[in-house]
């Protein structure tokens, strides 16, 4: 297998991981506050990564790498509380989808500078992608709520935000993908308890310890996963394919919670098929 298929696949067991995670996480957030749910699950599995690196005596990598993961896994916390305020502001499906798109596109345009433009196929990997992002997480508001400017704002620093934290992500996987992901993980811990410190989340502050505990185990294989995707193919086609990610939360909830897909979200998983066998050529 190629490079660019051997990134392909990681990338969609990355996106696999992530759609999981999705998916536990919001179950738990039916009983109990997001954010106490994300929190938990950052904090058991930074505590897991750190015991795992210290008990094999890996060896630390350079500070940059170091401060390159702890920016990443920092700001990427505060932008999914960005996004659940967002989120909480309007219909969810417009906002959900243009945060979904920057999510990609970041480091579609980075990647664009720093690997220089990619071949034709890989182009068209990229776009069908997109447009295939777009298509499974935009779902129409069907009570004919519409999404506040000021929510599309922070929807878009929110994607923002998250794609940033796809290339900080990449960049410091050159000291090493565990410290990497322990590193953020720590610094995301931080940001999570601040955040519910500043305000805390409204609800009952009980059985959150689950879900969190199991979403965050999925979402942290997700990003090994990913920045190993990275270290192996270009950053773009990484971030695209990982990004589909909804498609399995989508799947699961279809699975679990008879929950059918819309024919547009069918497409955009028709799309987003075409798309990885684009990128994985």
């Amino acid at each position: 297998m190629n490079a660019s298929g051997a990134s392909a696949g990681l990338g969609l067991v990355s996106a696999a991981s992530w759609g999981g995670s999705d998916f536990v996480g919001g179950m738990g957030a039916r009983r109990a506050p997001a954010l106490l749910v994300v929190a938990s699950g950052h904090i058991i599995s930074f505590l897991i990564l750190l015991t795992y690196c210290l008990g094999i005596r890996l060896a630390l990598p350079g500070s940059h790498y170091l401060l390159y993961a702890l920016i990443g896994g920092f700001e990427g916390s505060v932008a999914l509380a960005i996004f659940y305020r967002a989120l909480a502001m309007g219909a969810m499906g417009l906002t959900a989808a243009l945060t979904g798109l920057l999510t990609a596109l970041v480091p579609v345009v980075f990647s664009l500078f720093v690997d220089g433009f990619p071949s034709p196929l890989t182009a068209l990997g990229l776009a069908a992608g997109l447009a295939a992002i777009w298509l499974i997480t935009h779902a129409p508001a069907k009570d004919g709520r519409t999404s506040p400017p000021a929510a599309l704002m922070l929807g878009a620093l929110a994607g923002t935000g998250f794609g940033a934290q796809l290339i900080l992500f990449k960049i410091a996987s050159g000291g090493g993908v565990l410290w990497t992901m322990t590193s953020a993980r720590a610094a995301g811990s931080v940001a999570m308890i601040l955040v519910i410190l500043v305000k805390p989340p409204k609800g009952p502050w009980r059985g959150f310890w689950q879900t969190g505990i199991l979403a965050g185990l999925l979402d942290t294989v997700g990003n090994l996963f990913y920045i190993r995707a990275t270290q192996i193919g270009r950053l773009d086609a990484a971030a695209v394919v990982c990004s589909l990610y909804p498609a399995g939360t989508i799947l699961l909830a279809a699975l679990v919670l008879r929950e059918r897909p819309s024919r547009r979200q069918m497409a955009g998983m028709a799309v987003a098929l075409g798309a990885v066998m684009l990128l994985s050529l």
